[in-house]
């Protein structure tokens, strides 16, 4: 449970507008950039319906988050509303896919960065973009939602740059918006699998749910508007690079936005579209951190993690050790690793985190009508999950049997 001392606790600091802005720092990131090639490889044009059916999900796993994050207001999100709802075990399942899916997912996001700005040198600009980060984490929370609205303002601007020059090009044709889903149900299904965890970030307000004033009313009024503004976002970009590119075009797509933008006849626009994504991975990964690190914070204390992580910082008001150590491990794996091909279980991850924040949300009314939102959000979850890639299937549910295999050792031993 978590502690009740003032020393132990995290300083309430984040209104509705940096809940809106952290949440959109997370979603309004690398994935972006990347993510529609390989949506549009697996569903055609059929990719708008890939993200529909994503933002269907998004909204129910929205809602259900929301109505748990006003009841629990602690850090940890979905760990914490797993181990009120459902039991110990959900809670830990949950934050185990949360702590170690997305801990690659920030080394992957740290060497994006590399990748963009110094292609030579990615993984040493990967550890010096983690140590940054971590150290402006340190400072406080409100440095970290300062950061991220920079980051999303020149993300945003670099996006409308994108669709004004595609959508008023002579290249864009809206013929190519129709031209069929070759992947059928199973590829635009898979396409939404792809999509979703671009959208995954919209909850991060969640994980931060001890640093928000008000959480009642802010993280309900949040979560939604966060996600809205995503959709919207992503709606726009994706119309207007598919208009340019047409579908076996934006599938075979290595850098989608950049392609787009050249073949609109505006190649002067590719390095801006390359800054832009360096700065969105940026964005990524300070979101990522700061939702890892109270993840971590919250496992701590229940002792699912080592309990000096629970330490909050008696100045600063942040979980300095925990953040630390994430920061720690992320930058080895920077330095060391090249995991960007590797992190496909991270989205099955992310679903399986949903999940159980859904069936969280299920338990909180018995009414029929409040339970139509987390069922379908539950039920997408498992859908989603299933139709990704047949890698991720297998390398993310082995994840999450090593966590229920430690899981159960420690009750072991707590036994004896």
């Amino acid at each position: 449970m978590t502690p009740s001392g003032a020393a132990s606790e995290l300083r309430r600091t984040l209104g509705v507008g940096d809940a809106v802005v952290i949440g959109l720092g997370s979603m309004v990131g690398a994935g972006i950039f990347a993510a529609l090639g390989p949506a549009a490889r697996a569903a055609g044009s059929g990719l708008l319906f890939g993200l529909a059916v994503a933002a269907v999900v998004a909204y129910c796993n929205a809602t259900s988050s929301a109505r748990l994050a006003a009841l629990y207001p602690a850090s940890g999100g979905t760990y914490v509303y797993g181990r009120e709802r459902l039991g110990p075990f959900w809670g830990y399942l949950a934050g185990w896919s949360f702590v170690v899916g997305k801990t690659a997912s920030c080394a992957a996001m740290a060497l994006t960065v590399g990748a963009y700005v110094w292609p030579g040198q990615a993984h040493a600009v990967a550890v010096a973009a983690v140590v940054a980060l971590t150290a402006v984490n340190y400072g406080g929370v409100q440095k970290s939602a300062w950061l991220t609205r920079v980051i999303v303002a020149v993300v945003l601007a670099v996006l409308a740059s994108v669709v004004v020059v595609c959508l008023g090009s002579g290249a864009s044709d809206a013929g190519r918006l129709d031209s069929g889903a070759s992947g059928g149900v199973s590829g635009v299904l898979q396409a939404a699998g792809l999509l979703f965890f671009a959208f995954a970030g919209y909850a991060r307000i969640a994980t931060l749910g001890e640093e928000v004033r008000d959480p009642a009313r802010t993280i309900p009024r949040a979560i939604p508007l966060a996600l809205a503004i995503a959709l919207a976002v992503y709606a726009c970009v994706s119309v207007s690079v598919l208009s340019v590119l047409g579908a076996e075009g934006l599938g075979g797509a290595g850098a989608p936005l950049a392609d787009a933008v050249r073949a609109a006849g505006v190649p002067g626009l590719v390095p801006v579209v390359r800054v832009g994504a360096a700065v969105a991975a940026l964005g990524s990964l300070l979101a990522l951190v700061l939702g890892v690190s109270r993840t971590t914070l919250a496992m701590a204390r229940d002792r699912h993690l080592p309990g000096a992580l629970a330490a909050v910082h008696p100045r600063f008001q942040v979980p300095h050790r925990a953040e630390l150590a994430v920061g720690t491990v992320v930058a080895v794996l920077a330095a060391t690793v090249d995991v960007r091909g590797a992190i496909g279980f991270s989205s099955f991850g992310v679903l399986a985190y949903y999940a159980v924040a859904n069936a969280s949300a299920w338990t909180l009314s018995s009414a029929p009508a409040a339970r139509v939102v987390p069922a379908v959000g539950l039920l997408g979850c498992v859908v989603l999950a299933f139709a990704l890639p047949g890698v991720s299937v297998a390398v993310g549910a082995g994840v999450l049997v090593v966590g229920v295999v430690a899981y159960g050792v420690r009750r072991w031993v707590a036994a004896r």
